[in-house]
């Protein structure tokens, strides 16, 4: 892969976006990073330059997602490879979060992408070339996790889309991959980037048992590596026709697995009853 195509990543002032970027940037890509505070963006990475464009981006504007996609293909000539990466946790039951709080979840992590793919794919597609990464969860493929109900929803959303959208791009030469990450150590399950509900349900035991275990346990003790994931995600981008499932750590592969299980043991349970449903 040429060095100097451009990345546009999303959500790059902290966590994976921000340790992309810098790998990225250092191996000598040229790269388009956005975050809604251009400032803590600037902070991180610096200020702009011919190979470096920070970008303040709302990803619920269209407009302003549209505006900045264009300033960065001016300032580059080009976007080769688009990683959608923004999104924010929202913990709490079902019951308990209000439908502003579970919209709110959506309009980031599903509708920001949308907003992203609508504007960068004509581009892609009059060129010809491109590479897109979805960044989804292994929660976005294995829902068993009480407290996370809406929050894998978004990410279910954001597998399905990216599913279709490897078979739309095909007749275009642009390649598709969704990133399925088990946990890695950012500041992902820190205070400030994950929402919890502002009204709690005191019956949802299990529930506070989860978003404490994840706030006071996990966080900070996740197993993956951060720098490491980047580095698999600059090499996926180099190969010529990747596979679209890319589970990233050995806890998504062992929780996907679990998945397949299940679903094998369901399909079979149900099998003689479930297939007699055909006009006769």
């Amino acid at each position: 892969m040429n060095k100097r195509k451009t990345w546009l990543i999303t959500g790059a002032s902290k966590g994976l976006g921000l340790t992309l970027a810098k790998q990225l940037l250092a191996q000598g890509y040229q790269v388009a990073a956005t975050s809604r505070d251009i400032l803590s963006l600037e902070s991180a990475l610096g200020k702009q330059t011919e190979q470096f464009l920070p970008l303040a981006m709302n990803l619920t504007n269209e407009q302003n997602v549209a505006e900045n996609i264009e300033k960065a293909i001016q300032h580059f000539g080009s976007i080769d490879v688009v990683v959608n990466n923004a999104g924010y946790g929202l913990i709490g039951s079902l019951e308990e979060l209000s439908d502003t709080e579970a919209r709110d979840n959506f309009e980031v992590n599903v509708f920001g992408t949308l907003n992203i793919l609508r504007n960068v794919l004509p581009h892609m597609r009059e060129n010809k070339n491109g590479h897109i990464f979805n960044i989804s969860s292994i929660g976005g493929y294995h829902g068993g996790f009480p407290a996370f109900g809406i929050y894998c929803a978004t990410k279910f959303a954001v597998s399905g889309l990216t599913e279709s959208l490897s078979h739309e791009m095909k007749p275009f030469g642009v390649n598709v991959t969704l990133v399925l990450p088990g946990y890695f150590r950012t500041n992902f399950l820190s205070e400030g980037s994950i929402v919890k509900p502002k009204t709690e349900i005191a019956a949802y035991q299990n529930v506070r048992e989860v978003q404490q275990n994840h706030l006071e346990q996990i966080n900070a003790n996740q197993p993956g590596d951060p720098e490491k994931a980047a580095s698999v995600l600059i090499a996926v981008a180099t190969k010529e026709n990747p596979n679209l499932h890319l589970f990233l750590g050995a806890d998504a592969y062992e929780l996907a697995k679990e998945k397949i299980a299940l679903v094998t043991d369901d399909l079979s349970a149900f099998e003689s009853l479930a297939t007699q449903t055909s006009f006769e």
